[in-house]
């Protein structure tokens, strides 16, 4: 299979199972709701050592969110439901509370409930009120520019994280132009967050190391400089590989999000692009597999 070109490898990207949630943090204006929500998924790239995979998934007009002020909705991901909900009190509580005029509220409607503002509103000293609308609550927690306001309760549910893919250029510069017009279609998909620094990652790790306090190590099946040293999947025109990450919440968001970012990677390789590949491990690391062929027919 080839697309304007550039060569697709029958090959798959290996995925696992993750629990996620997704929130909407709103402000004055969009200037604020982005100060708190970038503060909110930094260092959160990967669960190896980050503790969650974070991101931006969009940003949203007031008539989308509950207190009708700009936002941004994010999504979380972690490995368990306990690390979720440390992962929300601990960045809620530091990056969002603490950022000028913010709220923050679920956004998911259903799933298993945990906890949001339920305990962040003990920051108030006993001076916090809630209310309630229909099933939800709210809390008020009395700050310095006023109020922070922060729904009790966000949702949880099953998702899928490490799906991917990687863009085989012949340099650095194709590599990551395709990598950026990949990231640019692949915002515009629901559900997904693509985690790495501007979406895109250059240390493709596999499962395991040499040195047994590792859990991972770079891919050295896919690193231009081991070409010769060590066995490659690197032919001699390839000069430079990127990964794009993808996490989401179901397998039909991964689906759509590989489908528009490979093929706008994909303009031709008169651009340098030379293959699409993905990362797996054989079926060992998970069992959700995105077989690049049938996601792009």
């Amino acid at each position: 299979m080839k697309i304007n070109g550039v060569s697709i490898d029958n090959t798959f990207a290996e995925a696992f199972p993750m629990k996620a949630t997704r929130l909407v943090v709103t402000a004055y204006n969009e200037t604020w709701a982005e100060h708190a929500a970038r503060a909110m998924t930094g260092f959160a790239t990967s669960v190896i050592a980050c503790g969650c995979e974070a991101g931006i998934e969009r940003h949203l007009k007031p008539s989308e969110t509950p207190d009708g002020r700009p936002g941004i909705a994010v999504l979380l991901f972690t490995m368990s439901k306990k690390e979720l909900g440390k992962q929300i009190q601990n960045r809620v509580g530091q990056c969002v509370l603490t950022s000028p005029t913010s709220a923050c509220f679920a956004g998911l409607d259903e799933g298993e409930p945990i906890a949001l503002g339920k305990n962040l509103r003990y920051f108030g000293d006993g001076h916090q009120i809630s209310k309630k609308f229909g099933s939800k609550r709210y809390w008020r927690v009395p700050v310095m520019d006023g109020e922070f306001v922060c729904e009790e309760m966000t949702r949880m549910v099953k998702a899928i994280g490490g799906g991917n893919f990687l863009i085989l250029a012949r340099d650095q510069a194709a590599a990551l132009a395709a990598a950026e017009r990949a990231i640019v279609a692949m915002q515009t998909v629901p559900g997904v967050i693509m985690p790495f620094p501007g979406g895109v990652v250059r240390s493709g790790s596999k499962v395991g190391s040499k040195y047994k306090t590792l859990p991972a190590s770079t891919n050295h099946l896919f690193c231009p400089t081991l070409k010769g040293a060590v066995e490659s999947e690197l032919s001699a025109d390839v000069g430079a590989v990127l990964e794009i990450v993808i996490d989401g919440l179901d397998t039909a968001s991964i689906d759509e999000a590989t489908r528009v970012g490979i093929r706008a990677a994909c303009r031709g390789r008169n651009h340098g692009v030379l293959r699409i590949s993905a990362g797996n491990y054989g079926g060992s690391l998970g069992p959700y597999h995105f077989k690049l062929r049938d996601i792009l027919k």
